[in-house]
Order: C-alpha cells, then structure tokens, then sequence
C-alpha cells in the first residue's frame, strides 16, 4: 500500500462491487467524450534547483506598482517582525485550542485581539474573527434576522462598497431576506430616506463610513431611529480610521463590522484577509463565531478559555450561528502583533500620515483642469474626483510608469464613469505623490 493512498486493491473492488461498477473507469462514463483524452501538455518534471530558477524566471516578469487605490484593501506597511513572529511553529501550524490547558498561548491572543477591537470600536464583546469585511458585513445581517425572528427586511445604504452589496445580495438570495438598497444624497447616506423606508419587519439598517467614495459619514440620530423601530443598526467602518473618527458605538451602533486588512495585513493578491465583529453584551449570544473568554484555573490563576462558541461544530448544526473555520484566527494574531506594536500613538501617527498624504493628492489634483470635486465633503485616507479624462487610458499609462491608478467606480455603475476613488497611504512618498500628479498634468 502507498503512503498517501489508503485504499487497497482489494477496497477499491469491495467498494466498487457495493455500487454496482466494474471498474473506476467506468465512474467517468457521464463526463462527454470531448473533454476526454485530450493532451493537457503538463510539463515534464523538475529539480528543486531547476524549479526555483523557474519560479524566479516567472516572477521577474511581474511589475510591481505603487498604489494609488483603495475601494477595501489599502497599501499600509507591515513591520517585518510580524512575519517573524507569525512563523513561529506553535504559531503557523496551530489549529483549533480545544485543550485549554495546551492552548494558553494562543488562546490568550485571541484575548488580546477580542480586547483590541473592543477598545477601537467602543463595543462589548468581540468574536475571534471572521473571514473578511464583506462576510463579516452578511453574517451581521444574518444576526439582525435571528434576533428580529420574523423580521427579514434589510435597508442597506447606496453608498457602502459595492462589492459588499453584492454578498449581502448572495447571502439574502436563499433566506428569502429581502434586501433594500437606499439612494444616497450627495454622495452620503440619505438618513431621512432610511428612516422613511423602515418598517415594521425591517431587521436591520447596514452603512459604511468612510463610505465606497472615502466619505466620512455621521449618522445623527439615525441609531436612535432603528432603537425606536426595534431595528439593529450596522456599521462597517475600516477599523484603522477608529484611530481618528468616532467610534460605531458613539455612531449608536448595535452592531460593528469591517476588513481589518488595513492593520498591517499586506495586500497579498487579495487574500487572506480578516473580517472583524463586534456588538453589544445584550446581542453576543446571538454573535457568530467564537469568544475567548478569561477567568482562573483551580491554583487561583490566570487563564483563558473558549466560551459562547455559535458553532456548527459545538451545537446542533440547525441552530449554529456560523460556521467560521479554526485557523482564521491566524490573521487574528497579524492584527494583535500590528497593534501591540503601533500603540496607539503609532497608528495614529500611520493613519494620521495617510490622511494628510490622501489630503495633499486632493489638493494637487484640482489645480488640474481635468478634475473637480463632486461632493466636497470631508474625507479621510480617501477621496473621489470627477475626470473627464479616458479612465482606463490613464490608469494604463500610470501602469506603464510604476503605479497603480484610482478605481473607476464605473465599473460598477455606467451611470458613475469618470467618477474616480484615490487612496493614499504612509508608505507614498510626497516624491512619488509629486510624480503621479506630474503624470495626471500631462494626460
């Protein structure tokens, strides 16, 4: 018997005997003839040697650009001890801490990262993470219907990511939740229309700030509203402005989400990245994913536990809250080491770079006669200009000189072309800033 292959010969004719076949072969005799036989032209085998000096040969093809966008993953720097730290073995190959009394470690940081979202977000109780913003945005819908029981109205806001809206759209889809999607005003929430279209089966209202345009959005009253309609209010916010702009508790938030990539997590393609999720002590039972809780082990110590864990996997599958998988509190760990070595003196100094960096491109930017502002509202790391220059054009001829260009935000709406999202962080220098705005004047 093969290592790696359990099945015996003998197994394999047991097993085919019980369904009737005669041989594996004919398992396949359903897929078309045309996808069959042909040559897949895999290339012939490689040396350790041979197949590094081919991996480099191919990543010297890539181009690395400097980026200038935004839109829910953001160019911050990650200090290189993250990456030491992170690939400690207890740390990189750790699984689920079922066994308390082995899993201290790592149990206390996802503590640590509990505490630390709590302490941004100004909420109660934190979950142990989820898989990224926008799922962590659907889970928060999923809560507001479990908790409202027959209320499966959902108003989200015109103005949150768009590619946000569209999870939530596949996550109502098969819940028969009906989703409600509110016209902004001038580029904000229009807080009067949400307030207008609530009713009396509305489960939630769910909104953004800084919004899909870097818009920075104060709600007023509008918690109040949905406290009165008995309807929990949601709000996704980048957790890394939490070191600049009002708390979604003080916004009267029930309920607080985001993508916590900004805190030092790279950009990595795309992935993995980190969905955080924070709420009331009134609404955890109803949190999905699981809580690390703390208390004192029989010699009167400190110590550290899993507790409330809405999961498939610990309760009846019909009644679990989620099914977030073990090892994503890896990222949990990024996010707690970043933290701890910022301070908040260091992200504020970060994120307080990147605000005045995303401030001087704005600036710069109009003095260009190809660009206005159409909101004129305030921002923070940022901001959406109107161009009436060819947006793909010029996003190819940035390409071409090193950089990564704003999104075009008619990508996802023809009515929007020419509308387009810069972001900027503290790893742009004002000589790159200069540079780019030197390229946008001779477009």
């Amino acid at each position: 018997m093969f290592k790696y292959l359990p099945h015996t010969p003998e197994d394999i004719k047991a097993m085919l005997n019980t369904i009737g076949v005669k041989d594996i072969n004919a398992l396949y005799d359903d897929v078309p003839e045309a996808l069959k036989g042909f040559d897949l032209d895999i290339p012939s085998s490689m040396s350790e040697l041979e197949l590094t000096s081919h991996f480099k040969s191919l990543a010297a093809n890539n181009r690395p650009l400097k980026s200038f966008m935004g839109m829910g993953a953001y160019d911050h720097y990650t200090p290189s001890v993250i990456r030491h730290l992170i690939e400690r073995q207890e740390f990189l190959t750790a699984y689920t801490p079922y066994q308390p009394e082995v899993s201290q470690g790592t149990l206390q940081y996802i503590f640590e990262y509990q505490s630390m979202i709590c302490e941004l977000t100004g909420m109660d109780v934190s979950n142990a993470s989820m898989y990224d913003g926008a799922t962590a945005t659907a889970e928060a819908m999923y809560m507001a219907v479990n908790v409202g029981k027959k209320r499966k109205h959902i108003l989200v806001s015109l103005t949150m990511n768009p590619v946000i809206v569209d999870v939530l759209r596949t996550y109502a889809y098969n819940q028969d939740i009906e989703l409600e999607v509110i016209d902004s005003l001038g580029g904000v929430s229009d807080k009067e229309a949400i307030k207008d279209a609530m009713r009396h089966d509305t489960a939630a209202v769910i909104t953004q700030t800084p919004n899909r345009y870097g818009l920075i959005e104060a709600y007023g009253d509008l918690g109040e509203a949905c406290s009165a309609n008995k309807t929990l209010f949601v709000i996704n916010q980048d957790p890394s402005t939490l070191s600049h702009l009002k708390t979604p508790r003080e916004q009267g938030a029930d309920i607080a989400v985001g993508e916590a990539q900004s805190l030092g997590i790279p950009l990595s393609f795309g992935g993995p990245y980190i969905g955080y999720f924070a709420t009331t002590n009134k609404l955890m039972r109803k949190m999905p994913g699981r809580i690390c809780g703390v208390t004192k082990d029989k010699d009167g110590k400190r110590a550290f536990v899993l507790t409330l864990q809405a999961r498939e996997q610990h309760i009846r599958r019909e009644k679990a809250n989620s099914n977030i998988c073990s090892n994503q509190s890896l990222m949990a760990l990024f996010v707690t080491i970043y933290l701890s070595i910022m301070g908040k003196e260091g992200l504020f100094e970060v994120q307080n770079t990147s605000k005045n960096h995303a401030h001087y491109l704005h600036d710069m930017l109009l003095k260009l006669p190809h660009f206005t502002d159409s909101f004129k509202k305030p921002f923070f790391k940022e901001f959406t200009l109107k161009t009436t220059l060819d947006v793909h054009q010029m996003n190819k001829v940035l390409s071409e000189e090193g950089y990564l260009g704003p999104f075009n935000q008619g990508d996802f709406n023809s009515n929007q072309d020419g509308l387009i999202t810069f972001s900027v962080t503290e790893k742009r220098t004002k000589e790159e800033i200069d540079h780019f705005i030197d390229i946008m004047g001779a477009l």
